[in-house]
């Protein structure tokens, strides 16, 4: 017995069933195989794993960092895959919720880590190399979409990071703007210098603009888990009806609250005197995000109650939302159909797809659903006058294969949400942001630059 309670077989037991755990998650028994490797480091000694250094004597001080920045990476990869992750906010899409220079915890757990699409990839990179700018990942390895367990779903109103749904084609010249955008502002431009009386089909513009792209840039693809990192706020959930009128956002036909920190884009006009900067200030209102049209009108992003407070600044005489009106077409907002004549403040109703559900498709509404069916559940699409095939199979209806969400900003007039790109499929999200551990202010200096009433502040 007491040859049994040995330190080397304690250390063995407690290993393998951790291991054995892990692998019960993944659901994937094939990597019980895995402990085979544990019994040999740990019981029998055959193999030194740990080849970069000896296995008894002494080894130099560099091979002991070595050792010990090798075991960091590989544990801080794991704990990144399956626990939580690091996310920087880079635009002011959430303001005031969440600000630029926020660095968030963000939770692998809570509805579940990915198992990697790709698994070869060099460590802490999303999909660009360090120095020499090259992709960070590997081809020669791609695994299926699949989620492990987790604490909990997706609920409305959750701030949410996911991969960028239309950040599969990447212009690495212009990677700010989606490659769809792209294209679509080229088919437009092109569709314009042809002039009212020599107009040909949308399609025709489509094609010529993906030409000249593909002729004129570097166009690279990006699989899931390697998409851009974006964060937003979950307005709809599978199965919701999202609307908007006046920038007034209803859910299933009930209005959203505001939360109190959600931004809309004001007018304030004043009587001709500029507005006290440390006024600004004390609003946290940013110098980015100061426009001044003219000498007595400023364009600025605000909340409720600081629209309030400017209205009371005795040289203001007015404040007022800025809305687009109703019919108003935005050709840059999805579906980019006039038949729809939809416009960032004036929106839908347009349903959420749910895993399992069935839509009456008819070449009306097929753009809103043509993403989803060729590119995001990988079906081979095509229409031919009013017949639409899938899979080579003349269609009317279709059955969707994964859940998806409807993804806002809450700096309403300063956030490509889904209202630009459509749905977010599940197979897209990342985590839950739980609180943010560091605060950096990028117009600020010294000390001043961290936001220190933010740290560890819980991210709403």
């Amino acid at each position: 017995m007491n040859k049994l309670l040995t330190k080397k077989n304690i250390r063995f037991a407690v290993v393998a069933l951790l291991y054995i755990l892990v692998v019960i998650w993944i659901g994937n028994y094939l990597f019980l195989i895995g402990l085979a490797v544990i019994y040999d480091i740990y019981i029998s000694e055959k193999v030194n794993w740990t080849f970069w250094k000896k296995r008894n004597g002494k080894n130099s001080a560099f091979i002991e960092w070595l050792d010990a920045l090798i075991f960091a990476v590989i544990a801080v990869s794991l704990i990144n895959i399956f626990l939580f992750q690091n996310y920087r906010i880079p635009t002011p899409s959430m303001e005031k919720s969440l600000l630029v220079g926020d660095h968030l915890f963000v939770s692998k757990l809570a509805y579940g880590p990915r198992m990697p699409n790709t698994p070869i990839a060099f460590p802490f990179t999303q999909h660009t190399m360090p120095i020499i700018n090259g992709k960070s990942w590997s081809n020669l390895i791609i695994w299926p979409y699949k989620r492990l367990a987790g604490l909990g779903r997706v609920k409305n109103n959750d701030p949410i990071v996911f991969n960028f749904p239309a950040g599969d084609t990447v212009v690495v010249e212009e990677q700010a703007t989606s490659y769809y955008e792209i294209v679509r502002r080229r088919a437009r431009e092109l569709k314009e210098m042809d002039g009212v009386s020599n107009l040909k089909p949308n399609n025709y513009y489509l094609q010529e603009a993906r030409k000249e792209v593909w002729d004129h840039y570097t166009v690279i693809y990006r699989p899931v888990d390697r998409r851009d990192n974006y964060v937003k706020r979950c307005i709809g959930i599978p199965g919701d009806s999202v609307t908007i009128k006046r920038g007034i956002l209803y859910v299933n036909g009930k209005v959203v609250p505001n939360n109190g920190t959600q931004q809309t884009t004001y007018s304030v006009t004043t009587n001709g005197t500029t507005i006290n900067p440390m006024a600004f200030e004390r609003l946290d209102i940013s110098k980015s995000d100061q426009t001044m049209l003219s000498g007595t009108v400023y364009l600025l992003p605000l909340t409720k109650a600081n629209a309030e407070a400017i209205s009371r600044f005795t040289n203001v005489t007015e404040v007022s939302p800025v809305y687009t009106s109703k019919n108003e077409y935005a050709p840059h907002i999805f579906p980019y159909n006039p038949v729809y004549g939809w416009n960032e403040d004036n929106y839908g109703p347009i349903w959420i797809p749910v895993k399992g559900a069935t839509v009456k498709l008819d070449t009306s509404n097929l753009c809103l659903y043509e993403r989803i069916i060729n590119v995001y559940e990988h079906n081979a699409l095509r229409v031919e006058g009013s017949t639409i095939y899938i899979n080579n199979k003349p269609s009317v209806s279709y059955k969707f294969k994964m859940n998806y969400y409807w993804m806002m900003g809450d700096n309403r007039h300063n956030s490509a949400d889904s209202r630009y790109w459509g749905f977010v499929p599940e197979d897209h999200i990342v985590g839950k942001p739980k609180f943010i551990w560091l605060s950096l202010d990028k117009e600020a200096s010294g000390l001043k630059r961290i936001r220190w009433n933010r740290m560890f502040m819980k991210a709403k």
